[in-house]
């Protein structure tokens, strides 16, 4: 009798453990598909692919899926780099059929930006999680206070057809990416506010920024996944290198579903507004991130 009461106690506790692991896993996936969705907006509207949105929600929910705990800033910046790769196709395809790219200023960008991104997803694996957690708060303040209060010189104005063309925006669009892959974004943040300080009008600057952040994206999550080294400890299964998939796919289908809605409403928004928004969510994004440490 005493045996089967035991047995039976040790089957309720043993159901209610695993409803409580469920529970968790399936509120960290609609966390994912939310953030997801608001990283598509984001990208449409801003330029960017909402990967900072992205690491944050990852940071949060990577330990209930599985991810241990000194791999989870790692794995979330991996992870959104593979997110936000579906977001640029969205958000990029939307600004294309307007017809606002600068393919010029593209050519000279883009391919600074795939070497940059190799290399800078390699940098942020010999990084400890802590360092990649305040690295990235601090380039979100940062990127933050220069849109809210930057001011362009006056021989820089906006023209409509501006288009910048240089030899040296191939050492910019390294430096960017590189940035970009250690803190898990598509760069938006610098190439936006980069296109305007020389005179792009900022609508402009949105549309080329997504087509510029597909290219970093996809260069970073590729050095993610092949990574040399790998990760310290066991990840779940679906990951590849520092990439988990599962998670990547969750945010991927939220974020294609408003990537197209964020590039009509920029087309609409006021330049000062669209600065203006672009640097509150900076500083809410990196409030969350340092929260989480």
């Amino acid at each position: 009798m005493r045996a089967a009461t035991l047995l039976a106690t040790l089957d309720s506790r043993s159901s209610a453990l695993l409803c409580l692991i469920l529970s968790a896993m399936l509120l960290s996936l609609a966390v994912l598909l939310l953030a997801g969705a608001s990283a598509g907006f984001l990208g449409g509207l801003l330029g960017i692919g909402g990967g900072l949105l992205i690491v944050a929600a990852l940071s949060l929910a990577l330990p209930a899926l599985g991810v241990p705990h000194g791999e989870v800033m790692h794995v979330a910046i991996a992870t959104s780099m593979a997110t936000i790769v579906l977001t640029f196709v969205s958000s990029a395809a939307a600004h294309m059929r307007r017809g606002t790219v600068l393919w010029s200023t593209w050519k000279w960008l883009a391919p600074g930006m795939v070497i940059g991104g190799f290399a800078g997803a390699h940098i942020a694996q010999l990084l400890s999680a802590q360092a990649l957690r305040w690295g990235i708060t601090a380039f979100c303040a940062v990127s933050a206070v220069r849109m809210a209060l930057g001011r362009k010189r006056a021989h820089l104005a906006e023209e409509p057809g501006r288009v910048p063309r240089s030899p040296w925006l191939l050492l910019v669009g390294a430096g960017i990416a590189a940035i970009s892959a250690v803190v898990g974004i598509g760069g938006g943040s610098m190439t936006v506010p980069l296109l305007m300080s020389l005179g792009v009008k900022p609508v402009k600057a949105v549309s080329t920024s997504s087509v510029c952040g597909l290219a970093i994206a996809v260069s970073s999550a590729l050095s993610y996944a092949l990574t040399v080294q790998g990760p310290a400890q066991a990840l779940p299964w679906g990951s590849v290198g520092y990439l988990y998939l599962p998670a990547a796919a969750v945010g991927a289908l939220g974020s294609m579903t408003l990537a197209p809605v964020g590039a009509r409403l920029a087309h609409a928004i006021p330049s000062h507004a669209l600065k203006r928004v672009f640097a509150l969510f900076l500083l809410v994004v990196g409030g969350v991130i340092a929260a989480g440490g």
